[in-house]
């Protein structure tokens, strides 16, 4: 059995597994699908402490799990399938079979932000299609750019692309907002911003170029089509946690966002940090901000073992 197990390797993951390993902690990072989490798909990161001359995402990663590996963290790959957090030690089924057991978890699996699931998008993630205006709207200064969506996050994205973008459009499937009325006031009377009804983005033009060019875009009313130039797709229609391994166990909210206090969960000795518990600010240094207490706190959990 090991001491302590963190699902995930992000930002979250990895500052936790910084902490715990230095600690002398015996800790074990299960990577997950998508070893580094969001953050890989990010070119560049201009916003996180310590790199004035900016760092894409992957780098960022790479040097944390560097770090990670430094005092001994050990990594293994696989997702994890099954949890049964409830009996004592709580134990991970992982997709190869294998079996895990710890004295204390650290859940950081992250959210997966929710795509239109076409072809020409996937070619063009993180070349001009993104799903986090905070990370990447600086990236597109003084080019049009387009979001899609109609909630309160659409509106926030667009309105915050306007300090950068020449123009920013909003591309929304119905005629009217879902959005709060003071946030959609605020959208349709910015002078920066316009807005296509009834529309949804059939392609993500620029593939040839290897960066985003335009999008098309089909009127669902009429039928008809037509190209919007953009430097930039951002896509603000929701985020999906990837806790589907913890339900009925864990403490959820109506979205399945992990329910924390101060990273500890309803069950004693398993904690959540990063995306998986924070629908609001999505960020790479509050991940690893989180990560950072999930470790302290599971810390605290192992001496009281032993006590």
């Amino acid at each position: 059995m090991k001491k302590l197990i963190i699902i995930g390797s992000g930002p979250a993951g990895l500052t936790a597994a910084i902490y715990s390993a230095r600690a002398r902690i015996e800790t074990v990072i299960v990577e997950g699908l998508l070893p580094g989490g969001q953050l890989t798909t990010t070119t560049d990161v201009e916003n996180y402490p310590g790199f004035p001359a900016s760092i894409d995402g992957y780098s960022l990663v790479l040097e944390m799990r560097k770090q990670a590996e430094r005092f001994g963290t050990v990594f293994v790959s696989g997702d994890v399938k099954f949890a049964s957090l409830v009996e004592k030690p709580p134990s991970l089924t992982l997709e190869t079979g294998e079996v895990l057991q710890a004295a204390a978890i650290i859940i950081a699996t992250g959210a997966s932000a929710r795509y239109l699931g076409i072809a020409s998008e996937q070619k063009l993630r993180g070349k001009g299609v993104s799903a986090c205006a905070t990370c990447d709207g600086a990236l597109y200064r003084d080019v049009p750019l387009a979001v899609v969506g109609g909630g309160d996050t659409a509106m926030e994205e667009a309105l915050f692309l306007t300090r950068f973008a020449s123009r920013v459009t909003i591309i929304h499937r119905r005629d009217q907002f879902r959005a709060s009325k003071i946030m959609a006031e605020r959208v349709q009377s910015h002078p920066k911003i316009s807005i296509v009804w009834n529309s949804a983005v059939e392609e993500v033009l620029g593939a040839a170029a290897d960066k985003v060019t335009g999008v098309r875009v089909r009127n669902l009313i009429t039928s008809a089509l037509s190209d919007i130039p953009v430097g930039g797709l951002f896509l603000a229609i929701g985020h999906k946690p990837n806790t589907d391994a913890f339900k009925g166990q864990l403490d959820m909210d109506e979205t399945g966002y992990l329910i924390a206090k101060n990273t500890r969960t309803n069950i004693a000795g398993v904690f959540a940090a990063g995306d998986v518990q924070d629908s609001v600010y999505r960020q790479a240094i509050t991940a690893a901000g989180s990560g950072c207490m999930a470790a302290l706190e599971a810390q605290r959990y192992l001496e009281s073992l032993v006590q």
